[in-house]
């Protein structure tokens, strides 16, 4: 790590598993390390329930990596009892530490929206069989998710990430009475996001992450290009610019924030560092 490297700094989200990887993964991995990411959340959902298992081989190889399970709703009409069943053994592995992402996605209604909530209210149930923070997918669905969650899941007290935090004001703090921590990821850094910049703003810096969502959504200045994570340094600059504080001060106050919602050791990602 370069010496004007920030310490700390955590990409709460990426699809480590994505074929946008295939060609150069370890030197994207390389990379993020060289810029200051201390850990990164490799989200298993998007790949489909025939590979629920997708994020855990890169927490196995990686000690700063950690994996997630779950399905995505826009793969709703292709999950089945037995892909639930594989999620409950899959949640006991030691590298999982979180649960998604899961959760309604309207936008472009991959599956009845009936159909989208059933599977959404079992996913939840077997993460609170497993005793594991939620990562939610939210677009266009802010009330029903809200409310489910309000309905399943509130009375766990495990919380979760409002990943890739799309909503308003009131749907943050409403996830927050439930224990959830609030994503940024690229596109706060857009020219016209103003919204999600005024949003990062208000919120306590004790409910805030940062993501990239790679390969997905990268940050002005790389728009056409594949995001990595890497560049989750870019959001962190731009959310810490938004509250007048420096990078190192909101890079370390995330990755607390991450420590604690996932209950690892205070310190441990900064600590780790060589």
């Amino acid at each position: 790590m370069s010496a004007s490297a920030p310490i700390g700094v955590v990409d709460s989200h990426a699809h480590l598993e994505w074929p946008d990887f295939a060609a150069d993964r370890e030197a994207v991995l390389a990379r993020a390390r060289a810029a200051g990411v201390v850990a990164i959340l490799a989200i298993g959902s998007a790949a489909g329930p025939e590979r629920l298992d997708a994020a855990i081989p890169f927490a196995e190889q990686h000690d700063w990596v950690f994996a997630t399970v779950g399905i995505h709703p826009q793969q709703t009409l292709l999950a089945r009892p037995e892909h639930l069943d594989r999620l409950h053994e899959l949640a006991r592995h030691p590298r999982v530490i979180g649960f998604g992402e899961i959760g309604l996605d309207y936008y472009r209604d991959y599956a009845p929206r009936d159909a989208q909530q059933r599977l959404f209210r079992e996913l939840l149930g077997v993460a609170r069989s497993a005793r594991l923070p939620v990562i939610i997918h939210c677009r266009a669905a802010w009330a029903d998710t809200l409310e489910i969650l309000g309905q399943e899941w509130r009375t766990s007290g495990l919380g979760g990430i409002l990943h890739c935090f799309s909503g308003t004001l009131e749907d943050a703090r409403r996830g927050m009475e439930m224990g959830f921590l609030i994503s940024f990821a690229g596109n706060i850094t857009y020219r016209k996001a103003d919204a999600l910049r005024e949003l990062a703003r208000a919120l306590p810096l004790e409910a805030l992450l940062v993501e990239t969502d790679a390969p997905f959504l990268p940050p002005e200045g790389f728009r056409g290009q594949r995001n990595e994570p890497a560049r989750v340094v870019e959001v962190a600059r731009a959310v810490a610019s938004v509250r007048n504080l420096g990078l190192a001060e909101f890079a370390a106050a995330t990755t607390a924030n991450f420590e604690r919602l996932f209950r690892l050791r205070p310190s441990s990602l900064t600590g780790s560092r060589g």
